[in-house]
């Protein structure tokens, strides 16, 4: 079984005559997975027999492959990757097929490649095999440089003995340096008045990297006043949304595999530092207790933003109905840490209308870590999220946060918003016709399951159109304060002082 060989064993294999012919895959379990069952080499797949198998090996042996692998498929490995129900694929790899699986993918989520990353004629960027491994769907990657060092740096492409200067490298998030490369490059950041080299990268996927890490500083600060004014504040801002757009306001539901894989892959590669960094929160405010816990952050390069962004659009227009939305931002990957808590909180109004929580990753949780969102009747849910599911909400006005800290683990989101097309008014507007109508009156409901049961219909009432998330917690909101007591009661305790204070060491 080639699962056992590592990533230098596989690809050795191609080095000596006849490679090709010799390995052949029918099981995409026989693809080289890592002792986490990830993909440990990116890898170029395509048919073992036929004229297009033929005509594939001929191409590959001329074609430099940035660091590809190529493997032949046949039987059940082949119709996993080429076959004919395969959603998303383009019509022209059904010719003569190829595609590129990313180095990072979970093993369950390998047969389903994004519709980039097949080998397609009637894209510009394909006309040939050797345009294809080189373009964005194989070779060409995108990584990014962002510096903590203490002092601005200057980043140079390595080409041999000889390195290239490229950019200014200043210091901080704003200013992060995305390059758009290919596997195999090499980067170098420097400090333009000593010379001294604080980084250097050979890149391997899609990516981000620092030069050291953020370290949040913060000022001594009574918390539980600052907290109990964000509530109000909050909660009046709820209230300036007429629209809506469903009738909770929020649903839960699931990624596509193809995006889910693509994620996966990525936060996979970059999920230890220096590409997993700390999020900056010196200015932001409470919303993360990042005085408390670590909350850290994994950048996310713009091509596959934009690709994301697009395919969840449509996943997120089928939830809205007819009214048609556009993207507005995508945030992410944040990771949170044992301890973390989200405050209760409304999302950016003119641009955050509807939005996804995508869960990627999490481990190690010794209790489900919730998502408290309050629906258009200010009644609390809590939902259950697991690797690869979604919640759609209406982020500015249906409350939402995490109070309750992470029991354990850790926990990575991103999070992906919409609103109607070109109407940064629209929190305004009267719904359209053919609009949900909020769901107000739901009947009388009792607690019939555990108090820690959640999303399993542990609230039942009148009108099971309520759905299963209902909070055991059984709480009604009316005003900011109902917020800032829910914070207060699931929290670590505070000391008995008048004025509990956030201490200004880390």
């Amino acid at each position: 079984m080639m699962r056992l060989l590592n990533y230098l064993t596989f690809a050795s294999i191609f080095c000596s005559a006849g490679a090709l012919e010799s390995n052949v895959v029918s099981n995409l379990s026989d693809l080289p997975f890592d002792e986490n069952d990830h993909l440990n080499a990116h890898i170029l797949a395509f048919p073992a027999s036929g004229p297009c198998g033929a005509l594939m090996k001929a191409q590959i042996e001329a074609t430099f492959l940035y660091g590809h692998v190529p493997v032949a498929v046949e039987g059940d490995a082949a119709e996993k990757l080429f076959g004919s129900n395969i959603p998303m694929k383009p019509s022209a790899v059904t010719d003569c097929p190829a595609v590129c699986l990313d180095r990072g993918v979970d093993s369950s989520l390998v047969a389903y490649p994004l519709p980039e990353k097949y080998y397609n004629p009637e894209n510009e960027t394909h006309q040939s095999l050797e345009l294809f491994v080189a373009s964005k769907s194989c070779g060409r990657v995108e990584f990014g440089f962002i510096n903590y060092s203490g002092k601005d740096l200057a980043l140079y492409w390595v080409n041999g003995d000889a390195e290239t200067y490229m950019y200014p490298f200043l210091q901080k998030e704003r200013n992060t340096r995305f390059v758009t490369t290919f596997i195999g490059h090499t980067f170098r950041a420097k400090d333009p008045e000593t010379g001294e080299v604080l980084l250097e990268h050979t890149v391997e996927f899609n990516g981000v990297m620092g030069v050291s890490n953020h370290i949040n500083y913060h000022r001594k600060r009574d918390i539980r006043e600052e907290v109990k004014r964000t509530m109000a504040g909050e909660w009046t801002k709820h209230l300036q949304v007429k629209r809506t757009f469903s009738a909770l306001g929020f649903d839960k539901g699931h990624l596509p595999n193809d995006v889910f894989g693509s994620m996966r892959a990525f936060y996979y590669n970059n999920r230890a530092p220096p590409n997993r960094l700390m999020e900056e929160w010196d200015s932001k405010g409470l919303y993360v207790n990042y005085w408390e816990t670590d909350c850290n952050f994994i950048q996310i390069p713009w091509g596959l933003k934009f690709i994301w962004q697009e395919r969840l659009k449509d996943v997120v227009q089928e939830w809205v109905g007819e009214t048609e939305i556009e993207q507005t931002d995508l945030y992410g990957m944040r990771q949170y840490e044992a301890g973390a808590r989200l405050l209760t909180h409304v999302d950016r109004i003119t641009t955050h209308a509807v939005s996804l929580i995508v869960n990627v990753a999490q481990g190690n949780l010794t209790d489900p870590w919730t998502v408290e969102v309050y629906d258009h009747a200010n009644r609390l849910h809590e939902v259950v999220m697991e690797p690869g599911t979604i919640v759609y909400y209406e982020s500015a006005k249906a409350l939402h946060g995490r109070n309750s800290p992470l029991a354990g683990g850790f926990y990575a989101n991103l999070f992906t918003h919409y609103r109607p097309i070109g109407d940064p008014n629209w929190y305004m507007k009267e719904n359209p016709e053919g609009t949900p109508e909020p769901l107000l009156d739901v009947g009388k409901c009792a607690l019939v399951g555990k108090p820690n049961e959640y999303s399993q219909g542990a609230v039942k009432c009148e009108n099971d159109a309520i759905g299963p998330h209902l909070s055991p917690k059984m709480i009604t909101a009316t005003s900011g304060d109902d917020l800032y007591d829910l914070w207060l009661s699931v929290g670590p305790s505070f000391e008995d002082d008048e004025n509990a204070v956030a201490s200004d060491e880390l």
